[in-house]
């Protein structure tokens, strides 16, 4: 799920069910995003990069105050939000792909 290069860790990571809510959703991820840091010796605090993708924008208030809840304070990273016309689960709604430090 995650590729180590040059220091960086790469991974992509989707909710494990596919027909809660958003929160849920956004929790899930995030997660799954913490185990693969831990087991890869990094943390949410040296994420460099992060892009979310969500089907509907107007999940956008409630995946933001999940992801700002997580992210440790003056630690945000670099952090792209785009809307897409869909993921490869159509009961997913967010999926997020991260560039950490080791």
């Amino acid at each position: 799920d995650a590729v180590v290069h040059a220091g960086v860790i790469h991974l992509v990571e989707v909710p494990s069910s596919s027909d809660t809510d958003i929160t849920t959703q956004t929790t899930e991820v995030l997660a799954s995003v913490d185990r693969q840091l831990t087991q890869l010796g990094s943390g949410r605090d040296r994420i460099l990069m992060a892009t979310l993708y969500l089907t509907d924008f107007s999940d956008y208030d409630v995946m933001n105050a999940v992801w700002d809840a997580w992210i440790p304070d003056g630690s945000a990273p670099a952090r792209a939000c785009v809307e897409v016309a869909g993921l490869a689960d159509p009961g997913w709604r967010v999926e997020i792909a991260l560039s950490a430090a080791r």
